[in-house]
């Protein structure tokens, strides 16, 4: 392996700042480069001698580990440059005189829970009703974290569930003569989907010298500890969620071969192996999936998978040669492959028997995710002394809203 490609991977070890992004994505695309140039060998060596060595095969692991980190790296070092950072919240004697009066509040009740910042805002329940400033950022780090919630529709509502009416047939028409009766068509069939809003929790804590620290940004620290929580526990909903007391997922709605396609299912196009894509002109299977969405959806198509299964596609090729995976053209765009998006979801299973591993379509049209407006934080400094828990709520969604704009690729015979 080269000097480079080690030290990218050490770097990926380590971990990065964001300062490093560009020289990263630098070592990332040479990293890619040194992938083709050893897959290529390796094809060439069981084109010739119908087999491969154990050398290449481990340098062709290693490099794709390589690749998975590296790029897992930059995406960190990308959310570290850009997240948004709250403005003073009244928590330091020297914040200025313009701060808002909610957040002071906010901030007074999450560091000495005073009666005070309960008048100002507060549920009758006791719960706490948390700054704009602070939804909005948790909301955010939730997109970027949340692979689903970044390429999906998002709603936000002010009720318990969200009811949205769907055309399942338009009208019926027909050609007439000019001087013929025209007779009553049917009308178009609507269906009304519900979408339940479901609490999702977390309950970080902290020991009261913490919350005393007047250099702490009380509202910043609330966004970072609650986001790790929601976001892992909403991304796994939103794929493979059972819709019980959490969003349902869209790998858990009932599937259907595409030849046999109807409303209510998902589609799914089979490798014709069981586990595996076909030892030959495997890529023929992407094609046949790509081609099962209609043209209207793929337009603003996107690739799902997680790693794992990323890594046995960035071998395939197309008949002139050229690899169907390629990097991201910039440090902070995805990677496509046949010209589309790739979106990693580690949610997605790993490729075996009958494993529905790849889904292709246009999530902003298939997949709607439902947040119910507010974050809710409940102070409580008495069950865990000496910490304070702070249990924070959110109330979150999700479900399949077009049945017709995403597509699944089985590992199955048929």
């Amino acid at each position: 392996m080269t000097e480079a490609t080690s030290g990218l991977e050490n770097k990926a070890s380590a971990g990065t700042s964001a300062g490093d992004v560009e020289g990263m994505f630098t070592q990332f695309m040479g990293a890619f480069e040194e992938f083709k140039r050893t897959n290529d060998d390796k094809l060439a060596k069981l084109e010739k001698h119908g087999s491969t060595d154990v050398v290449t095969d481990d340098k062709i692991a290693r490099l794709n580990a390589v690749l998975d980190n590296a790029k897992a790296a930059i995406d960190r070092a990308n959310l570290e440059r850009a997240r948004p950072r709250l403005e003073a919240s009244g928590l330091a004697g020297g914040a200025s005189a313009g701060a808002d009066e909610y957040k002071d509040a906010f901030a007074a009740y999450v560091k000495r829970g005073e009666e005070k910042a309960l008048s100002i805002g507060s549920g009758p329940d006791g719960g706490y009703l948390v700054p704009t400033e602070t939804d909005s950022e948790i909301t955010k780090l939730m997109t970027a974290l949340s692979p689903i919630r970044a390429i999906a529709s998002v709603r936000q509502v002010s009720t318990a569930t969200y009811k949205k009416p769907v055309t399942i047939t338009g009208p019926a028409t027909g050609w007439v003569a000019e001087t013929a009766a025209r007779p009553q068509t049917d009308s178009q069939t609507i269906e009304a989907l519900s979408f339940p809003t479901a609490e999702l929790y977390a309950q970080p804590a902290a020991t009261t010298a913490f919350l005393d620290d007047a250099a702490v940004d009380v509202g910043q620290w609330i966004a970072d500890e609650v986001n790790a929580a929601f976001a892992q526990q909403e991304g796994t909903a939103f794929v493979t969620g059972n819709g019980t007391n959490k969003p349902k997922g869209f790998l858990a709605e009932t599937t259907i071969a595409e030849a046999s396609w109807e409303w209510g299912k998902l589609g799914y196009v089979a490798t014709g192996v069981s586990g595996a894509l076909p030892a030959s002109d495997a890529s023929d299977v992407l094609v046949d999936l790509v081609y099962a969405l209609k043209a209207g959806y793929r337009q603003n198509a996107s690739w799902v998978m997680n790693r794992k299964t990323q890594g046995l596609i960035r071998k395939l090729k197309d008949d002139g040669g050229n690899y169907l995976w390629q990097p991201a053209a910039t440090a902070d765009s995805k990677a496509t492959l046949m010209g589309f998006d790739l979106v990693e979801a580690e949610d997605m299973p790993d490729v075996g028997a009958g494993s529905l591993s790849i889904a292709f379509g246009d999530f902003r049209r298939g997949y709607l995710v439902v947040d119910r407006q507010g974050v809710n934080v409940l102070r409580d400094p008495y069950s865990a002394k000496p910490y304070v828990l702070f249990y924070t709520t959110k109330r979150v969604g999700g479900g399949v809203q077009n049945y017709d704009a995403i597509k699944l690729l089985k590992f199955a015979a048929s």
